[in-house]
């Protein structure tokens, strides 16, 4: 409006400003009309901010939810067992494993793997009688053993050992069980041993699977035997020299139990005469 020209009283155009407009922008004044209450200004910016960080938190919670979820799924609780179970080995045909029936069908000459897990059921092992396939006594002229370290039996003679080598985790058939004869190699002066054909370390197994060829440094875990009054065989442990089974923190832990049984499988080996040099 030009200056000197005020028209506020005479222009017909012109009305008076409401006074109760005259509030910041983004305020809302708030009216009354029927009581008492206390009036006053409600500041629209700070409820809309307020509104926007409650909405935050909400989202922030929801967040953390499938954050923490998405860790529940990349980081798995640790499964396993407190102590180790007494479970009976089955046969292949699913009947009780004896003395009796592993002295009848297994003996050192045995070309073919006999495997069973245990305490986990990703943890396999060998299930080997190391006596002679004749019967008689070893010999120089008569590989086989008797009375090896923790072996049950007639002659002391059937053992287990783990089936997963200890130097890069490869487990049966690429680790095996080498009878008499198989390969030209006698490691340690040994005819018969635990071998390896990923990176050719190789195990006494008529002395706790201890190494006769590197590059593993450290034997075979040992599963402990026993038989009760009819023959039957059961696991019960390993041996306290065993070491952790290869790819587990403790033997106990990595996988689930394998329950009350446990039953022997064939499975036919690989076999490579490739020995450290």
């Amino acid at each position: 409006m030009p200056e000197g020209f005020d028209c506020s009283a005479t222009c017909p155009w012109a009305v008076d400003r409401d006074p109760a407009l005259g509030f910041p922008v983004g305020q809302v004044r708030r009216f009354a009309a029927t009581n008492d209450d206390d009036l006053g200004d409600v500041d629209e910016t700070k409820r809309n901010v307020l509104k926007l960080l409650a909405i935050g938190g909400l989202v922030g919670a929801g967040a953390g939810g499938l954050v923490g979820g998405a860790l529940q799924y990349l980081q798995p609780p640790t499964v396993g067992l407190s102590s180790y179970p007494r479970v009976q080995l089955l046969d292949v045909d699913g009947g009780p494993l004896t003395v009796a029936k592993v002295e009848a069908e297994y003996n050192v000459g045995t070309s073919a793997l006999y495997l069973f897990n245990y305490p986990l059921r990703n943890e396999p092992n060998f299930l080997l009688n190391l006596y002679p396939a004749d019967g008689n006594p070893p010999g120089p002229s008569n590989p086989g053993a008797a009375n090896v370290p923790s072996g049950v039996g007639t002659h002391g003679s059937i053992v287990a050992y783990s089936a997963i080598c200890q130097h890069l985790g490869c487990p049966a058939p690429a680790i095996a069980f080498y009878p008499p004869g198989t390969c030209p190699q006698t490691p340690g002066g040994k005819s018969f041993y635990l071998h390896c054909s990923c990176h050719g370390s190789t195990y006494d197994a008529t002395n706790a699977a201890s190494n006769l060829t590197g590059p593993a440094v450290l034997p075979l875990p040992q599963v402990i035997l026993e038989a009760d009054p009819s023959g039957n065989i059961y696991a019960t442990g390993m041996t306290p020299s065993s070491p952790p089974v290869n790819g587990h923190i403790s033997t106990l832990t990595g996988d689930y139990g394998v329950g009350a049984t446990s039953q022997v499988v064939k499975e036919t080996p690989v076999i490579l005469c490739s020995f450290p040099s």
